[in-house]
């Protein structure tokens, strides 16, 4: 086994999370800027960037720090604890920077990511679920689609799509500078409005095959075994990590109501109804996090050693984000229902439970991956493998 067949514990996340700790104590008061811009503040964003966020999911081959699965999870549930819209959008940047940089060839590599440890590499945001069309031309493509909610891309210097190649039909991922698109600006919605997550398009952009990767590969170019998880199950990380630290948040901004509101007259909050819904949202959340740590702890098993996921483990991945974030949906039904006044008055309650209610309608987290989760683990299918977020045969 190579030294990078295995995988990887960073002894950075002690720092990172103390980084993101301070800068994460001053997002709330910028929470209503944010939220008017459409996205982070500039100085947030820089702030969250120079913690190292980022980096953590880049390889160490590059000058990353390339953090195991529990550790990138933990990132993430400590940033959206602070906010909802700041952890959704860096773990996006994190995401598609990071497989992008484990997926490229060598030369694109170089030119995207020359310095990482010096801070110097390219910010990477796009979509993945509706292809585009690349038509095959000399040593590239050219490429036209529409593609939605690119999260985090007004701080991205390029753009990530899915392409199907015509003729083929091969399913690819392509990487070229934000200026090669046109930004659409229609991120008009109730929840993550701080995100950026806009739509974009092109028509007949240019792009060298170099400059693309099989979009189904789970064999790294550059990076260790957690690359070895493809696309896919590495975006489960980020929103598991995201709505474990929603609810989290949201049950301790309960608990500030509590504490305001105990022993004052008719208070809801001291009812043994209260008490009792509370115990039982408290208990839902720990369970989701325990799950999720021992489903990623079984993965992190497998990619240490070198074995390739089993289709249980991906399916159980999908479950586990399932049920994490429908786990987050349920307590901030608890937390509108004992909150009162608080829920419907601009505050923290308030902006978490409405980005909560946008981030769950996510397609990973959806009805129908839940239900083909069922389909493989009731026995109904038992030869389906995953493929992007279907259940084929």
């Amino acid at each position: 086994m190579t030294p990078t067949a295995r995988l990887h514990l960073s002894p950075e996340l002690p720092a990172l999370l103390d980084r993101i700790d301070a800068v994460g104590r001053s997002l709330d008061a910028e929470a209503d800027a944010a939220e008017a811009l459409g996205r982070l503040p500039e100085h947030s964003a820089r702030a969250l960037l120079d913690t190292g966020i980022v980096r953590a999911e880049l390889p160490r081959s590059l000058g990353g720090h390339e953090f195991a699965p529990r550790q990138l999870i933990e990132t993430v549930e400590r940033l959206s604890y602070h906010d909802a819209a700041a952890g959704w959008t860096m773990f996006a940047l994190q995401l598609v920077t990071g497989s992008t940089a484990a997926y490229i060839g060598d030369a694109a590599a170089a030119d995207l990511f020359p310095d990482v440890a010096g801070g110097q590499y390219a910010l990477v945001a796009g979509h993945g679920a509706r292809p585009g069309r690349a038509v095959p031309v000399k040593d590239g493509y050219l490429v036209s689609g529409n593609w939605q909610f690119a999260s985090g891309m007004a701080h991205a210097t390029h753009v990530h799509s899915l392409i199907q190649v015509e003729d083929t039909g091969e399913m690819r991922v392509l990487v070229m500078p934000k200026s090669q698109v046109t930004l659409d600006g229609n991120w008009d919605v109730l929840g993550l409005r701080a995100t950026h997550s806009i739509d974009y398009h092109c028509h007949d952009a240019y792009v060298p095959h170099e400059y693309t990767y099989p979009a189904t590969t789970t064999t790294p170019v550059n990076g260790g075994a957690v690359y070895r998880l493809g696309l896919v199950d590495m975006a489960a990380i980020g929103h598991t990590g995201w709505a474990l630290g929603v609810g989290r948040r949201l049950l301790d901004e309960l608990k500030e109501v509590v504490r305001a509101r105990t022993g004052t007259r008719g208070a809801a909050v001291d009812t043994s109804q209260f008490h009792a819904e509370y115990a039982t949202a408290e208990a839902r959340l720990r369970a989701a996090r325990a799950w999720a740590s021992e489903a990623w702890g079984d993965v992190e098993t497998a990619l240490d050693s070198g074995d390739p996921l089993t289709t249980e483990q991906e399916t159980l991945l999908r479950l586990v984000l399932s049920h994490a974030t429908s786990t987050a949906r349920d307590v901030g039904s608890t937390v509108h229902r004992w909150a009162g006044s608080a829920a419907i008055r601009r505050g923290p309650i308030d902006r978490f439970l409405r980005d909560l209610n946008t981030g769950t309608q996510h397609i990973t987290a959806g009805p129908v991956v839940l239900q083909s989760c069922g389909v493989w683990l009731s026995g109904a299918r038992p030869e389906a493998r995953w493929q992007f977020l279907d259940l084929v045969q």
